[in-house]
Formats: C-alpha cells, sequence, structure tokens
C-alpha cells in the first residue's frame, strides 16, 4: 500500500514537472511572440524617426571629429555622408543580411588604403565608429542578425576553439585593460604603454596575441591599434554578462 502510494507520488511529480516545462516554454514563446510585434511596430512607425536620429548622428560625429585642416575633408565628408546615410537607410528594412555589413566593412579598409596621410586614420576612424554604431541599433531592432548573435547549443561549443579564441587572449588583466580602450577609440602605441604601465617587447607580446586571436588589427605597419567587430562582440558579450551577474551596486 505504502509501495503504491509512492509510485503515485512520483508519478504526480513527474507530471507538475512536464506540465510546468509546457507553461515555461508557452510563456517564454508567448513573450517571444510579444516582443517581435512590438519591435515591428517600432519599425513601421518610428522607422523614419530613427533614420533621421542616425543622420543627424552623421552630421554631428564628422562635423566635430574629422580633421580640419586637411585639403580633402570636403571631399572625404562628403563619401563619408553619402556612405553612412545610405547604411542608415537600411533601418527600415525588415531584415539585413550580415553580408551587407561585411562587404562594407571591407569597402572602408579598402578606401582607406587609397589615402595618402597618417591623419586620415583620424577621419576613417570616426567613419567606422558611427558605422558599428549603425549597427549596434539595427541589431538591438532584430534587423541584422548574425549567425553568432543566434543561440548555440551548449553542447556544441568547441570548447578549444573558444579557450584559444577568447578566453586565452582575454585572461591577462593587462590584455583586458586593452581591448577595453581600444573598443572606443583607435591608441597609439605609446599611448597604450603609457596606460598599462609596460614597454617594448613586453607590450608588444600583449598586442600580438589580441591580434593573433583577431580582436585587434594595426591601421597600417606603426599605425594605431584599433579594435575589429570580432573583439567589439566580445567586449559587449562581457558587458552583458557582467551587468546580469554583478551586483547593483558593482555596476551602477
Amino acid at each position: 500500500m505504502y509501495e503504491n502510494c509512492e509510485t503515485e507520488i512520483i508519478d504526480i511529480k513527474v507530471k507538475l514537472d512536464e506540465i510546468h516545462k509546457d507553461m515555461r516554454t508557452f510563456i517564454e514563446d508567448s513573450n517571444r511572440e510579444h516582443l517581435e510585434s512590438l519591435l515591428a511596430f517600432v519599425r513601421d512607425d518610428y522607422s523614419n524617426i530613427l533614420e533621421k536620429h542616425l543622420i543627424n548622428d552623421i552630421k554631428a560625429g564628422l562635423s566635430k571629429n574629422m580633421v580640419r585642416k586637411c585639403e580633402r575633408l570636403d571631399e572625404c565628408r562628403s563619401v563619408f555622408t553619402d556612405m553612412l546615410q545610405k547604411n542608415a537607410a537600411l533601418i527600415k528594412e525588415p531584415s539585413v543580411d550580415s553580408d551587407i555589413f561585411d562587404k562594407k566593412r571591407i569597402d572602408i579598409k579598402n578606401l582607406r588604403k587609397g589615402m595618402p596621410y597618417d591623419k586620415c586614420d583620424i577621419c576613417f576612424s570616426e567613419a567606422a565608429d558611427l558605422f558599428e554604431k549603425q549597427i549596434s541599433l539595427m541589431q538591438s531592432m532584430r534587423i541584422y542578425e548574425t549567425k553568432k548573435d543566434k543561440k548555440q547549443d551548449i553542447s556544441q561549443i568547441p570548447s578549444q576553439s573558444v579557450i584559444d579564441d577568447v578566453l586565452d587572449p582575454l585572461c591577462h588583466p593587462k590584455r583586458f585593460e586593452i581591448l577595453k580602450a581600444v573598443s572606443s577609440q583607435s591608441m597609439s602605441f605609446s599611448f597604450l604603454s603609457k596606460l598599462t604601465g609596460l614597454r617594448g617587447g613586453n607590450l608588444l607580446f600583449h598586442l600580438q596575441k589580441l591580434s593573433d586571436s583577431g580582436m585587434i588589427i594595426q591601421q597600417h605597419e606603426r599605425g594605431d591599434y584599433m579594435i575589429t567587430s570580432k573583439g567589439f562582440k566580445v567586449m559587449q558579450s562581457i558587458s552583458e554578462m557582467y551587468s546580469a551577474l554583478a551586483p547593483e551596486e558593482m555596476i551602477s
């Protein structure tokens, strides 16, 4: 009698667990559908406003941060404005293929190669920053989603690749400090030396680690260091993870 009762209780618990899982799945799906409908509403009703915001951001950024004493100023500003405005117009689209942005990044790099001055780095850095800000907004609106943005089964994550490509390059405090610094703007070797307190070969070792992992690049020989798309995504992910896990008083 007691054994039968115990078996029935176990069966009830199993069924309750199944019901709970079904309810949780239903709630998650409902929330996801609700979020998608809200985002679709925002895209449809506010796409013109968002595009105008991005265009104003372009004008303000280029006017403030491009090198003023340059005979190519007007020409380059026109090229950057045209490129960024066309990119901003994509916010009206329901979705944008990641290949489009990858091609635009390559176009920016190729355009830089044809410029004659070291000071051109400043203007191209500003244009690249504005470009990435536009992409970040589109990602938040679910207009643009890379394959890496989609959730992956934890069991399928390649352990050694994650360690070699992400965890090992960031495990040293100085390398993490460097990646944080170049996340907002390009940095020279001398500036990073002052920032980290490292000199010569010691600093070069850590920069090479980050470069080999594809998180930073040197704009040209002896040029400034800047974060790559991969490095920026890694830092964004770390920021989101830290914000979710850290006590409020630590992130306020």
